[in-house]
């Protein structure tokens, strides 16, 4: 048998099995659900969950919905943070709920501005940076 029949063989063999992995037979006939799955980035930067509800609470009590206070902060509570930083001066640019440098700088700005150490203003939320966040959601024994 020539190396080219032996290639054959083998491609012929894997693309019977592709197919048949790709498009598996439903199971007496029953529907496949085409439904979207919805993917919330959760970014508590170093905050426990009953850490997070604090910081949710006092973004809520300042006007701004966090959406459900669960201690996960997603694209919802992050939108409330950028759009409570945006009002108070801090620039954290588009309210998208994205935690990028122009939020994470907003949120040094608000901290340093209040008191807490944290490194810096340089938009990365580093050991100072998550731990200034964390003692403020401890301010006054939390907001929940």
């Amino acid at each position: 048998m020539s190396a080219t029949a032996v290639v054959g063989i083998a491609v012929g063999t894997l693309m019977g099995a592709s197919a048949a992995l790709a498009a598996p037979p439903s199971a007496a006939g029953a529907a496949v659900s085409t439904q979207g799955v919805t993917i919330q980035a959760v970014n508590n930067l170093g905050l426990t969950t009953s850490e997070g509800k604090s910081v949710q609470c006092y973004v809520r009590d300042a006007g701004f919905s966090p959406g459900t206070i669960d201690g996960q902060l997603g694209t919802s509570s992050w939108k409330a943070w950028q759009r409570f930083l945006n009002d108070r001066g801090y620039n954290a640019g588009t309210v998208d709920g994205d935690v990028g440098p122009a939020t994470i700088r907003a949120l040094q700005r608000f901290l340093t501005y209040i008191g807490y150490d944290t490194g810096g203003i340089d938009g990365v939320a580093g050991t100072k940076t998550r731990a200034a966040w964390k003692a403020f959601s401890h301010l006054g024994g939390g907001w929940c």
